[in-house]
């Protein structure tokens, strides 16, 4: 018996409708249910040949069981050793390399020294910054946010020097990113589940968090088919089986503002009946799919186009 689990937290709707689905699919060899974690020992397998994750990004005891279970063999989606290392910055970083428009965008250091840290920690580091190139390059107005995300915690739209000093005098010891802000004419946030199928969505994200769905925007089919392309490269590019990639279109050019999303909202409240049921379907085949390709003892996780090419020293252009 393949038996396919769900790690989940907080949400209510995704989790019970992507385990009944793969249930009533009724494959013989298949069996789906929530993840059940009664002891955790090193380099023992969990029991499970497939799991969903929804929820490690909270809790650092699951991220821990996670990659015990994928190193003996689960396919856990999405690659607990690969999104631990991922970020927003270095994702706009490797976009400029594969081809992706994304807005300009700046890492800066935390405003306050990290533990364990004084002055002699930071002789590498210019001070102070070159401010100036560096407002210059981004531009007014622009987004201040936390460079690894946080569900929109810690992000200010500021419009000058005078608002961007106080805010950073707010953010303690986050690292941050300095992003200019994309005057939009359409919005699109797309799912992108097993690095094959898209389903791209009008979004709105100045409307209240209930209604952002319900967007009217027109696209032409060469900005879908723009879209759908960009949306598969970045994630084939980074690996990932289950993400969002959201896109702010400027002048006829979408322009991806955040792709690391490994555990996208997915409820039937937010999202909608229609994108809900496609959500479900897509993850239940690709869950079915691993499963069934599952071989015991086999690193079974998905690794994207950027580490292959890393590990075989040849140019990204030779995977894009």
């Amino acid at each position: 018996m393949k038996k396919i689990g769900i790690l989940f937290g907080q949400e209510n709707s995704f989790p019970a409708a992507f385990v009944d689905r793969v249930n009533n699919k009724g494959i013989a060899g298949i069996h789906a249910e929530f993840v059940r974690i009664d002891r955790v020992v090193q380099g023992e397998p969990c029991g499970y040949d497939v799991v969903i994750d929804r929820i490690s990004q909270d809790v650092p005891f699951y991220r821990g069981w996670l990659k015990n279970a994928a190193l003996t063999g689960t396919a856990v989606i999405n690659n607990p050793f690969w999104w631990s290392a991922d970020e927003k910055f270095f994702n706009n970083a490797l976009a400029t390399k594969i081809g992706v428009a994304v807005p300009r965008t700046v890492l800066l250091p935390s405003n306050q020294n990290p533990p364990d840290t004084n002055s002699n920690s930071f002789r590498n580091l210019a001070y102070p910054l070159n401010w100036e190139a560096i407002f210059d390059y981004v531009g007014w107005p622009a987004y201040f946010k936390p460079f690894a995300g946080g569900g929109w915690k810690n992000v200010y739209k500021l419009t000058g020097p005078d608002e961007f000093f106080k805010a950073y005098n707010e953010t303690g010891q986050l690292v941050m990113m300095l992003q200019e802000e994309v005057i939009f004419q359409e919005y699109y946030r797309c799912y992108c589940i097993d690095g094959r199928h898209v389903r791209i969505m009008p979004y709105e994200p100045r409307n209240p968090h209930h209604l952002r769905y319900q967007a009217s925007f027109s696209p032409s089919g060469a900005l879908l088919e723009r879209i759908e392309n960009d949306v598969l490269k970045l994630n084939q590019f980074l690996g990932y089986d289950f993400n969002t990639v959201e896109f702010a279109v400027r002048d006829g050019v979408p322009l991806a503002i955040d792709f690391c999303n490994p555990a996208p909202d997915a409820e039937v409240s937010s999202v909608g009946k229609v994108n809900f049921e496609w959500v479900v379907e897509a993850a239940a085949n690709m869950a079915i799919r691993k499963a069934l390709e599952h071989v015991p003892g086999r690193n079974n996780c998905t690794w994207g186009k950027f580490l292959h090419a890393s590990c075989a020293n040849k140019d990204l252009g030779t995977y894009a």
